[in-house]
C-alpha cells in the first residue's frame, strides 16, 4: 500500500479498493483527503540540488562570519608564527645582556628598551613566545590523548572499567593541578627542564578531558548508528574508534582550545614562583618574575611580556569560546 501513488489508488475499481481497504468497524471511518486538497508546501519541499551539510560543515560557516573567532584566529596564528619563527621577528639575541644598557629606555633596535640585567625586552618578548607557546601546545595534546582515551574507555564500556578509571579520575581531580604541579617539581628542582614541565601539567590536567570525553560517549554510544553498525557485526573497539570518538569530538575540541591558555598561564606562573623553569631559559613567566621588582620604578619591563602573556591566553579562550558556541547543537538553524 505504500508503494501504490495515488493516480494509481485513483484508478482503482471500486472492487480492488475493497481488497486493500475492507469495510472499518464501527467507530473506525477514515476520511483521506484528495490530492488537490492538500498540495505541497513550500516548507516541505527539498532542493536535489543543494549537496548535504555536516555539523563541521555548519560549524565553519557560523565561525567565518563570527567576528570574535577571526579576531582570535589571527592572534593565535600570529602568535604560533612567532614562536616558531622568532629569528624573522627580531635579530638581538635574548641571552646577551649588557650592564651598560641596564633599564635604558627604547632606542632605535631596541623598541621595548632594556631590563635590569641590560637585555633587550623586545628580543625576551619574541624569543620568551616559543617556551610558553610550545609547552602550551604540547601538553594540550598530550591531555587530549591521555584523558579522552581514558575517558572513551570507561564511557563506552561501563561497569567496573567505568567505576576504576572514574575511582582514578576523582583521585587526580581532588588534586589542584596548580599546587600538585609545584609540588612535583620542587622533587626534580635541580633538573627541571621544558618537557618536565609539560608531563607535570599533563599529569594533573587530563581528568578534565577525561570527564568530558566520558560524557560524550556514554551519549554517542546509545545512538541508531552504533545499533546499526554491531548488527553488521562490527566489533566493540571498532565501533568505538570509526564511530563513536569522531561523533563525540565537538567537545573535546572546544576543551582543548580553551584549556590551551590555562597550560600557558599555568607555565608561566610556575616560572613565576620559581619551581617552573630555569633562568637561563627564556619564557614570559620568568621575565615576569625578574621584572617584579621594577614595577614602581620601570613598570615598562614588566608591562611587555604579561600583555604577550594576557593576549595570547585571551586569543585561545576567545577561540575556545567561538568554537563552542559554533559546535553547540542548539545554536545551529534546522
Amino acid at each position: 500500500m505504500t508503494d501504490m501513488t495515488m493516480n494509481e489508488f485513483d484508478s482503482m475499481n471500486e472492487s480492488q479498493a475493497e481488497v486493500f481497504f475492507p469495510d472499518p468497524l464501527p467507530g473506525q471511518e477514515r476520511f483521506v483527503a484528495p490530492t488537490e486538497e492538500t498540495p505541497l508546501r513550500a516548507v516541505d519541499s527539498v532542493d536535489d540540488d543543494v549537496p548535504p551539510t555536516s555539523m563541521w560543515v555548519d560549524a565553519w560557516r557560523t565561525l567565518r562570519r563570527n567576528p570574535l573567532f577571526i579576531i582570535s584566529a589571527i592572534l593565535a596564528i600570529f602568535v604560533i608564527v612567532v614562536a616558531l619563527f622568532p629569528s624573522l621577528f627580531t635579530k638581538q639575541d635574548p641571552v646577551v645582556c649588557n650592564l651598560n644598557d641596564s633599564l635604558e629606555p627604547s632606542r632605535a633596535g631596541h623598541p621595548f628598551g632594556f631590563d635590569l640585567q641590560g637585555c633587550d625586552v623586545y628580543s625576551r618578548v619574541v624569543y620568551g613566545a616559543r617556551t610558553s607557546v610550545s609547552i602550551g601546545i604540547m601538553t594540550t595534546i598530550l591531555v587530549t590523548l591521555i584523558g579522552g582515551l581514558v575517558g572513551a574507555l570507561a564511557g563506552f564500556f561501563g561497569g567496573w572499567v567505568d567505576g576504576l578509571l572514574s575511582r582514578i579520575t576523582d583521585i587526580f581531580f581532588a588534586i589542584p593541578m596548580l599546587l600538585g604541579a609545584i609540588v612535583l617539581l620542587q622533587m626534580f628542582r635541580t633538573s627541571t627542564s621544558l618537557w618536565k614541565i609539560i608531563f607535570t601539567l599533563t599529569l594533573f590536567g587530563w581528568v578534565n578531558m577525561a570527564r568530558i570525553t566520558r560524557s560524550a560517549v556514554m551519549e554517542a554510544k546509545n545512538l541508531e548508528f552504533n545499533t546499526a553498525s554491531t548488527a553488521l557485526g562490527s566489533t566493540p573497539v571498532r565501533n568505538l574508534f570509526r564511530h563513536i570518538m569522531p561523533n563525540s569530538l565537538a567537545p573535546i575540541i572546544v576543551m582543548a582550545t580553551t584549556s590551551m591558555g590555562t597550560y600557558i598561564v599555568s607555565e608561566a606562573t610556575l616560572s613565576f614562583l620559581g619551581v617552573g623553569l630555569p633562568s637561563s631559559v627564556v619564557s614570559w613567566g620568568g621575565d615576569i618574575s625578574t621584572a617584579q621588582s621594577l614595577l614602581t620604578t620601570n613598570p615598562s619591563v614588566l608591562f611587555y611580556p604579561s600583555a604577550a602573556l594576557a593576549i595570547t591566553v585571551l586569543a585561545f579562550i576567545m577561540m575556545g569560546d567561538a568554537v563552542k558556541d559554533a559546535l553547540d547543537p542548539k545554536s545551529r538553524t534546522a
